[in-house]
C-alpha cells in the first residue's frame, strides 16, 4: 500500500511517499523551482541505525557518578518510560529546589524541526518556564555578533535576518554588487521553518543575466557560482575590515563621499574620517596599508572603491564574515562605506547581510508573520549569549560582560537539551566536554545518537517530524505547509510535547502546559491566530480545514520591489531609524559608553590573534575556514547518502591549494591529520586551485567520533572541524562565535585511521 503525505523540512517542502508503513522517498514539492538533493537522505535518517530506540540512562550516573563524570565513554542501560520519567521529574525538582531555577540550563539551540508546534526548543522552554525558570540563551551562532551590533547602528536586525532589498530591485537597478564572503549556492537550499520555494538561485541567475557585475571577495572562488561570472578577489581571511577601511580612504582622498547623505542620514562620520585618514593613531588606512594586511593589491582596492562610487552598488556580507575575532568590525565598516556611497534606501543599492547565507533573503514577499508556537516567558530571566556555553559551565559565580551588561554566571547543575546538538555548533569540543562534565545531570531528548545524546546521562527517544502532525512556516517564504504524519513512531520514540506534558503532570502543572489542547487543537489554534494576523493586513487565507486538505497556503508575491530603508532615505526626519540619533550611527555613543577597548565608537582594524599575519602562524601556517555544508544541514542528515557520497575514505573533505599540498607531500584523496593546540581530526584532502594558498576549508557537521570515546584530548576520526576552532567571543560587545579565526597545520595520517562508528549506537544501546 502506497500513501502520499504533504510534509516539510528545513531543506524543502515535499510529499512523503510511504509504502507499507515505511517512509521510502521525499518527493520535492511541485511548486519548488529549485529543490535540492538533501531530501533524498531523509529516509536514511528516519529509518537508520543511528535512531534511539528506547530510553537509556548512563551506567555511571546510575552508580552515583555525577559532577565530574567522564561522559561519552560509558555504557548505557535501557529503562522503561515510566521509570525514566519518574527519575527525570524527581531530578529536575530536586535541582531546582536545592540550587535554584538558574542552575538548570535549558539548551536546545538548533534547527530541530520545521514544524512550529513540535518545535523542541519551544516546548522545552515552555516546560522549564512554567516549572519555575531556567538559564536560557540569546543570539545565535550564525550571526550573533552582528545581531547585537546592528540595532545600535541601524536600529534594526531586519538588515541581517529579515526583509532586505528584493533581488528584483537588484536586477533592475544594480550595476555592481560587492560580496564579502561571496554568494554561496549551498546556503540557498535551506530555510529555517521550511521552504516551499527555493527562489534564491533562480533570482540570482536573473540578476546575472540582466548584467549585474559581481565581485566575490573571499579566499574561496567557489563562493560565487560560475554563472555569475564574478571577479574573484582572494582576500586573506579575517582582514575584511582593513579592506573596507582602505576603500573608505580612497573615497575621502578623491572627494567622492556623498556628503548630502552623510549630513542628512548619518552621524559620526567626522570621527570615522579622522581615524581612516590617520589623524587619530598616525596610521592612514591607505590601500598600500591594507594591501600588506589583506594581500589584495592596492590598485585593486582603489579600483573597486572608485567603481562602487561611480555606479549603483549593492554591498553585502555573508554571516560567516562576523564569525571571527573582532567580527563586528567588518560589518560596521561596510555600513559606514555604504553611507559614504549614499545608496542606502535607493533601489538596488545600499547594504544587506545574508544574501548567500540562507534561502529567502531578497525573495519578494509580503511582510507577514509566520505561524508561531506556544512560547512562554522565562520567569527567572537568567541568560547568556549562546556561544558562551563553555564559559557558563567553567566560571560559576563570575561576571561575563556582554553588550554593556555584566551577566552573573549561574552554577549550572543540570543541562536539559532537546532539538539541537552543541557538539556540532560549539567550538573547541574538548574544552566544551570538560565544562559539560561539571554538571550533575544531563538530560537529552533526541531522535538519533548524536554527540549530545552520547554525552548525556539520561536519553529520551524523540520522534522525527515524519511521525507527527505539524505546520511548517517561515517569515522568509511565501508558502505555509501542512505536515501530515506519515508513519507511526519508530520503536519507543515519543513526541517531545508528550514527554514534557507527562513531566509537567508529575510537577503539578500539566493543564497549564497543554492548555487542555491536544495536537489537533493546538494546530487549529495556531493557524487561526495566524489567519487573523493575515486578515488584519488585508491578506485572506483559507480556513484550517481547507488548508489541511490542500496541504499548503501560498501568499501571492508583491507587485512592486521592496527597497529597504527607502522611507528613511527619502525623509529621515519623518521616518527616523530606531537609533538614539534616528540616523545611521557611524559613530555610536552608546557603544563607546560601554568602555570596551576592542569596540570603540566607530569601526576599526584590530589584528586577530589567529590569522595569517599573526605570530602564531609561524607554528600553524594554514588558516582553516569551517563552512556550512552542501551535503547536510549543520549535522542533520550526516548519516544519509548525500553526505556519505561526499566524504573521502569516510572522512570529512578538506580543500587545500596545490602549493600547500605539495609543500607537505600530500596528494588528492589522502587521509591527513589536521591539528593545532586544541586537538586533531582526520580528513580527506581535495587538492584544488579554487582556494587561495595558505588557506584550507572543511565543512562543519561531521558527527564527532573521538578515537577514545569520553576523552577530551582524543583525535576525531570523522573530521569534526569544531575540535580545532577556538572558543572565544568576537568581543565583549557581541560575544559571538569566532570559529573562523583558526590556524592549523596538516600532515599525512600515520598508519591506518580507525573506523568511523558514530552512525551506529554506543555501548549498551541497540
Amino acid at each position: 500500500m502506497t500513501e502520499i503525505k504533504p510534509h516539510s523540512a528545513h531543506w524543502g517542502a515535499f510529499d512523503a511517499i510511504v509504502e507499507n508503513g515505511r517512509f521510502v522517498e521525499a518527493r520535492p514539492f511541485a511548486r519548488d523551482p529549485f529543490p535540492g538533493s538533501l531530501l533524498s537522505s531523509m529516509p536514511d535518517a528516519v529509518h537508520g541505525k543511528a535512531r534511539i530506540d528506547r530510553p537509556y540512562i548512563r551506567a555511571g550516573w546510575l552508580r552515583g557518578e555525577r559532577r565530574g563524570s567522564a561522559r561519552g565513554g560509558d555504557d548505557f542501560v535501557p529503562v522503561g518510560w515510566d521509570e525514566v520519567l519518574r527519575i527525570v521529574a524527581e531530578e529536575t525538582g530536586r535541582i531546582r529546589a536545592e540550587h535554584g531555577a538558574p542552575s538548570i540550563l535549558g539548551g536546545s539551540y538548533g534547527w530541530s524541526s520545521a514544524g512550529r508546534y513540535h518545535h523542541a526548543r519551544t516546548q522545552l522552554h515552555r516546560y522549564l518556564g512554567l516549572g519555575g525558570g531556567f538559564t536560557s540563551q540569546v543570539t545565535n551562532y550564525s550571526y550573533g555578533a552582528g545581531m547585537t551590533l546592528m540595532p545600535h547602528i541601524l536600529g534594526t536586525n531586519e538588515v541581517v535576518q529579515g526583509r532586505v532589498t528584493d533581488w528584483g530591485s537588484i536586477r533592475r537597478n544594480t550595476k555592481l554588487m560587492l560580496c564579502l564572503g561571496g554568494l554561496p549556492l549551498k546556503n540557498g537550499l535551506v530555510t529555517a521553518g521550511g521552504g516551499g520555494a527555493h527562489e534564491y538561485v533562480p533570482l540570482m541567475k536573473q540578476a546575472a543575466e540582466a548584467g549585474v557585475r559581481f565581485v566575490n571577495i573571499s579566499p574561496f572562488r567557489g563562493d560565487a557560482a560560475d554563472f555569475l561570472g564574478a571577479e574573484w578577489v582572494p582576500i586573506r581571511p579575517n582582514t575584511d575590515a582593513a579592506l573596507i577601511l582602505a576603500m573608505a580612504h580612497v573615497l575621502i582622498a578623491a572627494g567622492r563621499e556623498d556628503t548630502d547623505f552623510l549630513t542628512r542620514c548619518a552621524t559620526g562620520f567626522d570621527r570615522f574620517r579622522a581615524y581612516v585618514m590617520g589623524e587619530v593613531d598616525g596610521v592612514a588606512k591607505t590601500p598600500d596599508w591594507a594591501a600588506a594586511i589583506t594581500e589584495v593589491p592596492a590598485e585593486t582596492i582603489r579600483r573597486l572603491a572608485l567603481e562602487a562610487a561611480g555606479a549603483p552598488t549593492m554591498l553585502t556580507a555573508t554571516w560567516s564574515i562576523q564569525r571571527a575575532e573582532h567580527g563586528e568590525q567588518p560589518w560596521w565598516a561596510l555600513v559606514a562605506f555604504a553611507a559614504m556611497l549614499g545608496g542606502i534606501g535607493r533601489p538596488g543599492q545600499g547594504i544587506a547581510f545574508g544574501y548567500g547565507s540562507i534561502n529567502g533573503m531578497g525573495t519578494p514577499r509580503q511582510e507577514l508573520p509566520s505561524v508561531s508556537g506556544p512560547g512562554v516567558r522565562n520567569p527567572c530571566g537568567a541568560y547568556i549569549p549562546v556561544a558562551r556555553v563553555t564559559e557558563l559551565l567553567e566560571r560559576p559565580g563570575e561576571i561575563l560582560q556582554y553588550n554593556g551588561r555584566d551577566l552573573l554566571l549561574p552554577d549550572i547543575r543540570m543541562i536539559w537539551w532537546a532539538g539541537g546538538n552543541p557538539f556540532h555548533h560549539h567550538q573547541d569540543l574538548g574544552r566544551l566536554l570538560r565544562g559539560w562534565n561539571r554538571a550533575e545531570t544531563v538530560v537529552v531528548a533526541e531522535p538519533w545518537w548524536t554527540s549530545v545524546a552520547r554525552h548525556a546521562d539520561i536519553v529520551l527517544p524523540a520522534t522525527t517530524t515524519l511521525e507527527r502532525n505539524d505546520i511548517a512556516s517561515s517569515s522568509r517564504d511565501r508558502f505555509v505547509r501542512a505536515m501530515h504524519q506519515a508513519i507511526a513512531p519508530v520503536a519507543q520514540a515519543r513526541n517531545d510535547v508528550d514527554i514534557f506534558a507527562d513531566l509537567a503532570e508529575a510537577a503539578g502543572f500539566r493543564d497549564s502546559f497543554t492548555e487542555q489542547r491536544d495536537e489537533s487543537a493546538w494546530l487549529q489554534h495556531m493557524y487561526g491566530r495566524w489567519r487573523q494576523a493575515c486578515a488584519k493586513q488585508g491578506v485572506v487565507v483559507p480556513d484550517f480545514e481547507t488548508f489541511w486538505e490542500t496541504g499548503h497556503v501560498e501568499i501571492p508575491a508583491p507587485e512592486t520591489d521592496f527597497v529597504q530603508f527607502a522611507d528613511f532615505a527619502a525623509d529621515p526626519e519623518a521616518n527616523p531609524l530606531n537609533t538614539p540619533s534616528g540616523k545611521v550611527e557611524i559613530f555610536s555613543e552608546t557603544i563607546a559608553s560601554f568602555g570596551y577597548a576592542e569596540t570603540p565608537g566607530h569601526p576599526v582594524w584590530h589584528e586577530p590573534t589567529e590569522y595569517l599575519g599573526s605570530k602564531l602562524a609561524a607554528k600553524y601556517p594554514l588558516h582553516m575556514l569551517s563552512f556550512q555544508p552542501a551535503t547536510r544541514l549543520h549535522g542533520q542528515l550526516d548519516s544519509g547518502r548525500v553526505a556519505a557520497a561526499d566524504k573521502i575514505q569516510g572522512r570529512e573533505r578538506l580543500r587545500m591549494n596545490p602549493a600547500d599540498a605539495a609543500a607537505r607531500g600530500l596528494v588528492d584523496g589522502q587521509v591527513v591529520r589536521v591539528f593545532n593546540d586544541r586537538g586533531a581530526v582526520a580528513a580527506g584532502v581535495e587538492v584544488t586551485e579554487a582556494i587561495r594558498p595558505g588557506v584550507v576549508a572543511m565543512a562543519t557537521g561531521a558527527w564527532w567520533n573521538p578515537e577514545r570515546p569520553g576523552a577530551t584530548d582524543s583525535a576525531c576520526l570523522h573530521g569534526n572541524a569544531n575540535v580545532l576552532t577556538q572558543d572565544v567571543g568576537t568581543s565583549r560587545l557581541g560575544q559571538g562565535s569566532a570559529a573562523q579565526s583558526c590556524l592549523v597545520e596538516i600532515e599525512g595520517w600515520v598508519g591506518e585511521a580507525g573506523a568511523v562508528t558514530v552512525h551506529g549506537p554506543p555501548k549498551g544501546a541497540s
